[in-house]
C-alpha cells in the first residue's frame, strides 16, 4: 500500500516563546529528517507582484496566484517546489512534518505539505496568516502525492509548527480536515504524530461532523483531535515518534527560562534522543534555527545548514535585506529533462548535489575515515559557527551596527568561508 514504508523516517519542530525564552524574542527551530542521499538545498526567492490571473506551479498541481509574493528563503528538497521549512521577511517561520490519521492517504497529485508550506510563507504576513492561507488552500485542493523522489509512492498528511515574533500556532491535518492550537507563551514541540488534544482554538467547519459520521467520535463529551483522528494501530514509525516527542519536550523543560539559538542547535543536534537521524534509510537533511526579536527595530536572523547532519554542519546566518548577494553554493543544479517533472515520474536519477553539500559530504567521509583529523575539522567548523554566533549577538544586542552590504553578502560569505576548510 502507498505511504506505508517501513523504513524509520522522522522530522522535529520545536518553538520557545517567553518567559522560555533567555531574551526577549521567539526561538524557532527544524530539523528535516529525509531519505538519506536526498539533497537540500537553501533557496532566497525576492518578493513579487503578479498580474490578475497569473498561475503557480506547484511540485504537481498548477493553482493561482497570489497578487503579491513575500520574499522567502527556504531549505527544501532540491527536486521539488516547496520547502521542510523556512521564513520570509516579515519575520514568520513554519515547519511541517509528516503525519498518518484515519483519513485515507490519496494517491492522486495535490498540494504537497512542502508546497503548503512555501504557499503559507509567499503569502501570510503572520503566523496567523500564513495558517489561514495553507488551511484555505488544503481544504480547495486537499493534499497528496509522492513525498520522496522515487517511483514507489510515499504518501503522508502533514503537521506543521508556525511561529512569528508573538505567537506561534500548532496546525495539524487529516486529509482536507484540520485542527490548530494556538502558543503565547512557553514552548512546544511536533513529532510526526497528532499532539492537539482538547486545547483546539481554531478547527475545520465539518471536522466534528467528519468524525461522529465515520463512527470515530459519539459526539458526547470533550472532543480531542488527536484522540479521534489518530490511527488505532499506528505504525512502526509513529511509534518510535511517540519517544522523539517526549525526548523534546522533555529538552525543552530542562531549558525553561534560559532557551537561546544555541539551545535550539543543541537539541538538533542531539542523537541520543533520535532528534537528529543518522541512520541507513533516513538521516537529517538539513537543519534551521530562528530568531525573532519581539523589538521591531531588531532583524530577525535565520540560521541555516543546507548540509546533513547537524552535528556536523554549521549553522549559518541569514537575515533579509535589500540586494542580498546570491549563494550558488547552496543551489542544486537544474535539468532539462527532470524526472520529477516528467510522467511517469522519477524513472530515472540524477545528480542534485551543490557545491556545499558536495564538499561537505567528502569531509564527512574524512571524519570516518581518519577520526583525528576529522576530530580537528569538525572542531574548526565549531569555531567558524561560533564566530557567526557571536557576531549575530552583537547585532542583537546593539553593540555593532554593521553596513547594510555586510548583513546582505552575510549568508554568501559564510558558506565561502565553510568551503574554504573543505579544500
Amino acid at each position: 500500500m502507498a505511504g506505508w514504508d517501513p523504513t524509520p523516517s522522522s522530522c522535529d519542530c520545536f518553538v520557545a516563546l517567553p518567559p522560555h525564552t533567555a531574551a526577549p524574542a521567539v526561538i524557532f527551530g527544524k530539523n528535516a529528517d529525509r531519505p538519506r542521499h536526498e539533497v537540500q538545498e537553501v533557496v532566497y526567492i525576492p518578493a513579487a507582484i503578479h498580474r490578475p490571473g497569473d498561475k503557480v506551479q506547484c511540485t504537481y498541481l498548477e493553482i493561482e496566484q497570489a497578487e503579491r509574493t513575500h520574499a522567502v528563503v527556504l531549505s527544501r528538497p532540491a527536486w521539488l517546489w516547496g520547502a521542510e521549512m523556512g521564513a520570509n521577511e516579515h519575520g514568520v517561520c513554519v515547519g511541517n512534518e509528516g503525519v498518518w490519521t484515519r483519513e485515507p492517504l490519496g494517491e492522486d497529485e495535490a498540494l504537497l505539505g512542502m508546497d503548503l508550506v512555501r504557499l503559507g510563507l509567499e503569502r501570510g504576513s503572520s503566523a496567523r496568516e500564513a495558517l489561514e492561507v495553507i488551511t484555505a488552500l488544503l481544504e480547495r485542493y486537499g493534499q497528496g502525492g509522492s513525498c520522496k523522489e522515487e517511483p514507489v509512492p510515499f504518501v503522508y498528511h502533514n503537521t506543521f509548527l508556525l511561529a512569528d515574533c508573538t505567537e506561534a500556532w500548532v496546525l495539524e491535518t487529516a486529509g482536507r480536515y484540520w485542527a490548530a492550537q494556538r502558543i503565547r507563551e512557553g514552548s512546544r514541540n511536533i513529532s510526526n504524530q497528532l499532539s492537539i488534544g482538547r486545547e483546539i482554538t481554531a478547527e475545520h467547519t465539518g471536522l466534528r461532523q467528519r468524525a461522529c459520521s465515520q463512527g470515530w467520535w459519539s459526539g458526547d463529551g470533550e472532543f480531542s483531535f488527536a484522540e479521534v483522528f489518530s490511527l488505532t494501530h499506528q505504525p512502526a514509525r509513529m511509534e518510535a515518534a511517540k519517544a522523539r516527542y517526549r525526548a523534546g519536550k522533555e529538552l525543552l523543560r530542562q531549558h525553561a527560562g534560559h532557551i537561546t539559538v544555541e539551545t535550539f542547535m543543541a537539541i538538533l543536534r542531539d542523537k541520543a534522543s533520535g532528534i537528529c537521524v543518522d541512520s541507513e534509510g533516513f538521516r537529517t537533511a538539513g537543519s534551521m534555527v530562528s530568531m525573532l526579536p519581539r523589538d521591531p527595530a531588531l532583524p530577525c536572523v535565520h540560521f541555516f545548514t543546507a548540509t546533513p547532519d547537524p552535528s556536523r554542519s554549521v549553522f549559518k546566518p541569514f537575515i533579509f535585506v535589500a540586494g542580498l548577494k546570491p549563494a550558488p553554493q547552496v543551489r542544486s543544479p537544474t535539468f532539462h529533462d527532470d524526472p520529477a517533472k516528467q510522467i511517469p515520474r522519477f524513472q530515472s536519477t540524477v545528480d542534485r548535489r551543490h557545491e556545499l553539500y558536495r564538499r561537505h559530504q567528502a569531509a564527512l567521509e574524512l571524519m570516518e575515515r581518519d577520526q583525528e583529523r576529522g576530530q580537528k575539522l569538525l572542531q574548526t567548523l565549531r569555531d567558524l559557527e561560533k564566530q557567526g554566533l557571536e557576531g549575530m549577538n552583537a547585532l542583537l544586542g546593539g553593540t555593532v551596527a554593521p553596513h547594510p552590504e555586510e548583513l546582505a553578502d552575510l549568508f554568501f560569505d559564510c558558506v565561502e568561508a565553510e568551503m574554504k576548510f573543505y579544500t
